[in-house]
């Protein structure tokens, strides 16, 4: 039987074995997923080594930057991100210790498509990227290859980001997309949200939260009762998994 899989940790939030497990009964897919939630992501070696059926990985918070070292290739798109949220497992038959792993993103993929049917670019020229983890960098990329310029916005000013305590109600006002690539707001600390001046959100913003459990983040119930337009990371979830299986299986 094949095997497929997730690293990460904590993955109590995720959602990749559900939807891999009933794809896999409702196709009649002889193949298993499982969750390897490990505190080290030195321990991915030992992931490949003693589950010898493995195919491909998916990689959630805190790795898809951390995992890079451990591959042998990358695809173009995850080199030019510079983060991996997928894997490919290829193996020598035979040799259970040698194998060649191999990088992409569908996180940019699952995002982009998600988002292009919300989008006005009458209306939608800045976006603000809420974090500065694995997945705000396939955000950054999938928004500026739409041609909509970005800020990263994190807990300290750097030298590619400004502070939440630097904005304004002018920042908030030209930047009409808001994307919240941070774990805040996940089950089950679902009372908090980014620290961002709500009030000065219109119903042009469009407010999204890659966090998908719960479905609506108080995040996106604050954009919410502002008129904004919010949409959670759900379907970007689907169409990024759907996008790994056709590369787990070379389609």
């Amino acid at each position: 039987m094949d095997c497929y899989g997730l690293i990460g940790f904590p993955l109590i939030h995720s959602f990749s074995a559900q939807f891999f497990t009933e794809k896999f009964k409702l196709e009649e897919i002889d193949a298993e997923y499982l969750n390897f939630e490990i505190e080290n992501i030195n321990e991915i070696r030992n992931i490949i080594i003693f589950n010898q059926n493995l195919k491909g990985l998916n990689v959630t918070i805190p790795y898809k930057e951390k995992v890079i070292p451990f591959l042998h290739k990358l695809s173009p798109i995850a080199e030019k991100i510079g983060a991996v949220n997928t894997i490919m497992v290829e193996r020598v038959e035979g040799d259970m210790y040698f194998y060649e792993l191999t990088g992409y993103n569908t996180d940019y993929t699952g995002f982009k498509q998600s988002l292009i049917p919300l989008i006005n670019h009458d209306i939608h020229k800045k976006a603000l990227i809420l974090g500065t983890g694995g997945a705000s960098k396939a955000v950054a990329h999938a928004l500026s290859d739409m041609d909509i310029e970005i800020t990263f916005v994190s807990r300290k000013t750097g030298k590619e980001c400004i502070s939440y305590g630097e904005l304004t109600a002018d920042i908030i006002s030209s930047n009409k997309i808001i994307v919240n690539t941070t774990p805040l707001g996940t089950f089950p600390d679902t009372n908090n949200c980014p620290n961002i001046p709500y009030s000065h959100l219109t119903n042009e913003h469009l407010l999204y939260d890659l966090v998908y459990n719960p479905a609506e983040t108080m995040f996106l119930s604050k954009g919410k009762q502002y008129g904004a337009i919010i949409k959670n990371g759900q379907e970007m979830l689907k169409l990024q998994a759907l996008a790994a299986w056709d590369i787990w299986n070379k389609q």
